[in-house]
């Protein structure tokens, strides 16, 4: 299969293609950071021969760049089975006081990235009438907490979208998957004194997300939610 998974270089974009790199099928990353991203490529290939990987540099805020990424993906002659809009960024903070700008740079990332990706790679997608598309949310998807800011924002949106997309992609084949894990070991804990125990693995959403990929063609999880097992942070 064609594994189309943004944000690919760290945190739960990597588990995932690490998790589908080990079933020998052929990611298509992307992500902003050139040397990070090459990084993944080389050790994904050498831990896994069978594999293919190709890769290229996006920054994710840029529609432009986003666009042509997709379009990149389809002049190569791939169609992708499975899409992980992945990419995303946290800036903690109130609406009420946080900097200016920071709706504007969540919601690029968070929201637009996934929508123009999504639109530019459906058409290949739905002429084949198959697929499998892979929104990665968040527990403030679904809850509004202290500091969520403009974050939460774009995560509820995200998760409208993925709703929609569901609803539009039904007569077509494809399935469409929302995922909203709560505090998960990634970046954004870097320089946190969490306990390790306390805190979910990226490895977690990987494995949920490659089990929903080995249902049968009439059955689809249409939303996974996860938290610690000890409850949200």
């Amino acid at each position: 299969m064609n594994v189309v998974i943004t944000g690919v270089s760290k945190g739960i974009g990597r588990a995932i293609a690490e998790k589908f790199a080990a079933a020998s099928h052929t990611i298509i990353g992307c992500a902003r950071n050139e040397i990070d991203l090459y990084k993944t490529m080389d050790e994904l290939v050498t831990k896994y021969p069978e594999c293919s990987v190709k890769v290229r540099s996006v920054d994710l805020s840029d529609v432009k760049q986003v666009k042509q990424f997709g379009n990149w993906i389809i002049e190569t002659g791939v169609v992708p089975d499975i899409l992980v809009n992945n990419a995303g960024d946290f800036v903690p903070g109130s609406i009420y006081n946080e900097e200016e700008g920071t709706l504007e740079k969540m919601i690029e990332v968070n929201l637009y990235s996934a929508y123009h990706l999504t639109r530019t790679l459906l058409p290949a997608m739905t002429e084949r009438k198959q697929g499998h598309i892979f929104n990665i949310c968040s527990i403030a998807s679904l809850t509004a907490y202290s500091n969520g800011g403009s974050y939460s924002i774009s995560k509820f949106a995200m998760l409208g979208f993925s709703k929609n997309l569901r609803e539009e992609m039904k007569p077509n084949g494809i399935k469409v998957t929302a995922i909203c894990p709560g505090a998960t070991m990634t970046s954004s804990w870097e320089g946190s004194d969490i306990d390790p125990k306390r805190i979910m693995e990226v490895n977690d959403v990987a494995e949920l997300i490659y089990a929903s990929t080995r249902l049968s063609p009439m059955a689809v999880v249409e939303d996974i939610i996860m938290r610690p097992q000890l409850g949200d942070l």
